[in-house]
């Protein structure tokens, strides 16, 4: 069998993405497996990231294009994309670093259109960095889809058969509430409809979790759940799925972390953010729904105050590593399906 070629982002390189690439890449040999990790991004942050971590910089490979990999273990085979980053500081915000961290992503979608690689798996990279390099994207999820051209898609945070699907995610809470409207409801309910269709469960639960405390409770606290919400649910019932809400945020969220509801939809970034994480930590992830190639990412940030110092864990990633794996092969299915949407 035809292993999967994933390219590798390194995310902000002051950050501890060359750190956790080089732990999962030299300290997992079972990912090879698996499929072919092939980084893209920084040579110099690359081989100081296998110093930090305590191994031999000469594990690092240059290569010209994905073609090109061997998929050795023990070996980190990697495209270099633009200039050198050897003078970033490690756990200072950088505009180079943050310009950097756009390019790779940039760089991973051209091989993905090209048919080059058959999935993205992505470090962390700071926001605000890219911001300063002249990217103004709210984040990973924002650029991958305007690189595809894709206006239908959610940032989906996973773990096991769980799927917390988010309607808003990088905004302000003001600009949330204006953002979550009937459109965007309807089209994030049928876009988790079309993933589950394409999981073969058709007729999977899917729980909208409500905006205001108790969904509103009547109107008592806010028109949003019986104005916006409601309709849409209603909408994507006569539609054929099997939607229930909006219901309490409280109530919907600790009945999908106990298995009673695997598809929920939350309604702003912090809404399943911070439960999810809080339960699930190392062993999440984040996945895009709605673009045409599978990308799955770490569910944590680039961790500034421990940046060269050995300690960051790489479990996020080489779950993110395995997830895009087993995702990549069927995901043209999940992405014709959500077109449906």
């Amino acid at each position: 069998m035809t292993l999967p070629k994933l390219a590798l982002t390194l995310g902000d390189v002051a950050g501890i993405g060359p750190e956790i690439t080089a732990k999962s890449l030299l300290g997992h040999d079972d990912l090879r497996e698996k499929c072919v990790p092939i980084v893209i991004g920084d040579e110099a942050s690359m081989r100081r990231g296998v110093v930090n971590v305590g191994g031999n910089p000469g594990a690092v490979r240059v290569i010209a294009s994905p073609a090109e990999a061997t998929n050795t273990p023990g070996i980190i085979e990697l495209i270099q994309v633009g200039p050198s980053l050897e003078s970033v500081e490690l756990g200072v915000l950088s505009a180079e670093a943050g310009d950097g961290s756009y390019r790779f992503v940039v760089e991973a979608c051209r091989l993905a259109r090209n048919g080059e690689v058959d999935g993205i798996v992505t470090a962390p990279l700071n926001k605000a960095a890219m911001h300063a390099g002249g990217h103004n994207f709210p984040g990973h999820t924002e650029l991958l889809a305007h690189e595809f051209g894709v206006s239908n898609y959610s940032l989906v945070l996973s773990a096991g058969e769980l799927y917390f699907f988010h309607l808003t995610t990088h905004v302000s809470m003001r600009q949330a509430i204006e953002d979550i409207t009937f459109d965007r409801t309807l089209s994030v309910l049928k876009l988790a409809g079309a993933f589950a269709r394409s999981m073969g469960k058709p007729d999977e639960l899917i729980g909208l979790a409500g905006l205001n405390p108790h969904a509103g409770e009547n109107r008592l606290f806010g028109d949003e759940d019986a104005d916006i919400l409601a309709p849409a649910v209603e909408a994507a019932r006569k539609a054929g799925l099997n939607v229930q809400g909006p219901l309490p945020g409280d109530a919907l969220i600790p009945a999908a972390v106990r298995g009673k509801v695997n598809l929920a939809v939350v309604c702003y970034h912090d809404q399943g953010q911070a439960p999810f994480k809080a339960v699930y930590g190392d062993d999440g992830v984040n996945i895009t729904v709605g673009l045409p190639v599978v990308r799955v990412s770490v569910d944590h940030g680039t961790a500034f105050d421990i940046a060269g110092k050995g300690i960051a864990r790489e479990a996020s990633l080489v779950l993110s590593l395995e997830r895009a794996a087993t995702l990549a092969p069927g995901w043209d299915h999940v992405w014709r399906t959500s077109q449906e949407a």
